[in-house]
C-alpha cells in the first residue's frame, strides 16, 4: 500500500495570481521560443529575430514585455541592446516543460 500523501499548504491566492501572470506571458509560442532562446546565450534582437524565425519588429516586442515582467534584460554593448534572462526559475520552469513536450512529441512521431 502506498504511503499518505504529505499535506501540502494552500498557496496565497496571491502567489496564485502571480504565477498565473507568469504561465500568461509565457503562453505566447513566439515569447516561450524567445525565453528558450535567451537561456541558451545572449542575443540581440537581430540575432535573436534569426534564431526564432520571427522580424525584429515582432521579437522586440514580446522582449519589451518579458523585460517588464522582470524574465529578461538588456545591456548595451556598442550600439546593440544584448538581452539575457534574468528570472532563472521561470526560464527553468519552461525549459522543463519543453523538454517534456519535445520527447512526447518524438513518440508521437515515431508511432506515426
Amino acid at each position: 500500500m502506498a504511503a499518505p500523501a504529505a499535506r501540502r499548504e494552500v498557496p496565497p491566492a496571491q502567489a496564485l495570481d502571480l504565477a498565473a501572470a507568469a504561465f500568461a506571458l509565457l503562453s505566447s509560442p513566439m515569447r516561450l521560443h524567445i525565453v528558450w532562446a535567451l537561456a541558451q546565450q545572449e542575443n540581440d534582437v537581430s540575432q535573436l529575430a534569426r534564431r526564432v524565425g520571427g522580424t525584429p519588429q515582432a521579437v522586440s516586442q514580446h522582449l519589451a514585455k518579458l523585460k517588464l515582467a522582470g524574465v529578461a534584460h538588456a545591456r548595451r554593448q556598442g550600439r546593440h541592446h544584448v538581452y539575457s534572462v534574468s528570472d532563472q526559475h521561470l526560464t527553468t520552469a519552461a525549459q522543463h516543460m519543453l523538454e517534456r513536450l519535445t520527447r512526447d512529441v518524438a513518440k508521437v512521431t515515431i508511432r506515426a
